[in-house]
């Protein structure tokens, strides 16, 4: 592992913050509150790879923000065979994200690790999410203080992984890219973004997926104390 590291830059959800955890808890407030006939667990095994993908046309810029947003509850309705207005829809979506910074599970080992780098390098944030959002997220979860930094698509313009965020991220933190290195769950916007921008890269492979070998990787968040 590199010794020159100063900067260290993560992702914020599915890296930092538990946003399977939190936005279940979301959905299941919303539901019992009014779609008490909707099973919340049904509802997630549809919804999660139905965001994940809306997600992924999101970034390469194929679909807009509220497209994204109506689309991933629509297609998890439709794939639920459960008929629901336009009308709710959106209502949900509003509930939806006005519920979820309520809730600010944080994965195993986060605040350890963030305390154990925090002495030794600048920590910087580079999220795809919307800003208000993810200020929420990052304030209401108490991690704020551990960053120098916070970049998200809205203020640079692009997203992930769009070496533009990375050029964006690394000016603002004052830092140089041989210095840098990236730490996300996501191998093309996180990792090969990175890489591809001139960072090092470490890939938070939780759910333990196949992933290139000669990508740095870790299953757990302490395990970054191998390679930093």
């Amino acid at each position: 592992m590199k010794t020159n590291i100063t900067d260290v830059f993560f992702d914020l959800d599915h890296t930092l913050w538990d946003f399977d955890k939190n936005s279940e808890m979301a959905f299941d407030r919303i539901f019992k509150g009014k779609f008490p006939e909707i099973n919340t667990q049904d509802f997630i095994l549809k919804y999660a790879p139905i965001n994940q993908a809306c997600w992924k046309l999101y970034q390469n810029d194929q679909i807009t923000h509220l497209e994204l947003r109506y689309n991933r509850l629509k297609f998890s309705f439709d794939a639920l065979n459960f008929k629901i207005s336009d009308e709710s829809i959106n209502e949900i979506a509003n509930d939806y994200i006005e519920f979820l910074t309520d809730n600010n599970h944080l994965f195993d080992g986060a605040i350890e690790v963030l305390e154990y780098l925090k002495p030794k390098y600048r920590l910087h944030i580079i999220t795809n999410g919307f800003a208000a959002v993810q200020d929420k997220k990052i304030n209401n979860a108490a991690l704020a203080n551990y960053f120098d930094t916070i970049t998200n698509s809205e203020l640079a313009g692009v997203k992930k992984p769009n070496s533009i965020i990375f050029d964006y991220a690394v000016n603002l933190a004052k830092a140089s890219k041989e210095n840098c290195i990236m730490i996300g769950d996501c191998l093309d916007a996180d990792v090969n973004g990175a890489i591809n921008a001139g960072l090092d890269a470490i890939f938070f492979n939780d759910k333990k997926i196949a992933a290139p070998q000669n990508i740095k990787q870790i299953n757990h968040l302490l395990e970054l104390k191998k390679y930093l």
